[in-house]
């Protein structure tokens, strides 16, 4: 007898095993299927695990993540989500038809590290109940008809980096509390606060901020005054802010876009910022500046310095994209 005919049964068992495990290993369990029906009232006649809005973990089978969207649910979502235990993510997007408060039931998904819902109609203010999900890393609040004031509670959360509330009907101030806060992304634009930016945020080493369009007034360059600091994005336009910004210095390693338009900032364009190398964009549009574009700007390209356009947006109807005007001014 041959060797390969004393291996055959041992292979064919290993092809069954290995077949039987794969066929199983995405079986969902009866009580994530039972959920699911409740929760989209309907029927599912295939495995739970391969329904489009389902993530499964592919150890346990247990469902660890669910996406609802394109108005699968309407009105208020069924209490019966709260007892979906096991999600780490939740997503809840692009469902207009979802009126009222921010289903309490998620109040109850205390292993949630990633929490989406927008685009709907959601209204009312942010739930205090969020401050129970002390897994989160990422909170996604943004595109809804969310009211009333920030709370602090949200600068608790111990794991939170990435926080986004913009796009709704927020008002009120930034609380200095906001300081407690680990995270590197903030977006709160397009909503409806106002008063200044708290010296506290200063503190913090933001990646990416987004205030635009709302009616914040003051100083707020303890945000990006910095050389070492890692931001890479910012946007304060279309707000109130009143400051010189002739003495800011920008952090050097990973800025690529400022938006400092529409607002009332007076003195010039510090030199040190046509020497960020990543800078892509510095809208300063709409303001109050007066003085020269800095030399590397205004002189255009030159055997020492790199052929790219100037990214310097520099008052009303003015866009440089190239070589800045030969007197080398910007005009307001």
């Amino acid at each position: 007898m041959s060797r390969f005919s004393l291996l055959l049964p041992l292979l064919l068992c290993l092809l069954f095993f290995c077949s039987f495990s794969h066929a199983t290993r995405f079986r969902c369990h009866p009580e994530d299927k039972q959920l699911l029906e409740q929760l989209f009232n309907m029927t599912l006649d295939f495995d739970c695990c391969a329904f489009k809005p389902v993530g499964c973990n592919v150890n346990t089978s247990w469902m660890e993540s669910l996406y609802i969207s394109d108005d699968q649910i309407t009105g208020t979502i069924p209490p019966v989500l709260g007892k979906m235990t096991n999600l780490i993510v939740l997503q809840i997007k692009e469902s207009r038809s979802l009126v009222g408060d921010i289903p309490p039931a998620i109040a109850k998904l205390t292993k949630l590290t990633f929490l989406r819902i927008a685009f709907t109609n959601f209204s009312g203010p942010i739930p205090s109940w969020i401050s129970q999900l002390r897994e989160l890393e990422y909170l996604d609040l943004s595109y809804n008809k969310l009211t009333g004031p920030i709370p602090s509670f949200l600068f608790d959360l111990p794991k939170l980096k990435s926080l986004r509330l913009d796009r709704n009907q927020l008002t009120g101030t930034i609380p200095e509390s906001f300081g407690r806060f680990r995270g590197t992304e903030l977006y709160l634009g397009l909503n409806q606060l106002s008063g200044a930016v708290p010296l506290s945020l200063g503190r913090i080493d933001f990646e990416h901020i987004e205030l635009q369009r709302n009616r914040f007034v003051g100083n707020p360059s303890h945000l990006f005054n910095n050389r070492s600091k890692s931001l890479s994005y910012i946007d304060l336009s279309r707000n109130l802010f009143d400051f010189d910004l002739t003495n800011v210095v920008f952090p050097v390693k990973n800025l690529y876009h400022v938006d400092l338009s529409h607002n009332a900032i007076s003195g010039s364009i510090p030199a040190q910022a046509a020497e960020l190398p990543a800078l892509s964009l510095f809208n300063v549009s709409y303001n109050r500046l007066c003085g020269r574009i800095p030399n590397a700007w205004a002189s255009g390209p030159g055997p020492d310095s790199p052929a790219r356009p100037s990214p310097v947006w520099a008052g009303p109807g003015y866009h440089f994209s190239g070589p800045a005007r030969p007197d080398g001014l910007l005009r307001i």
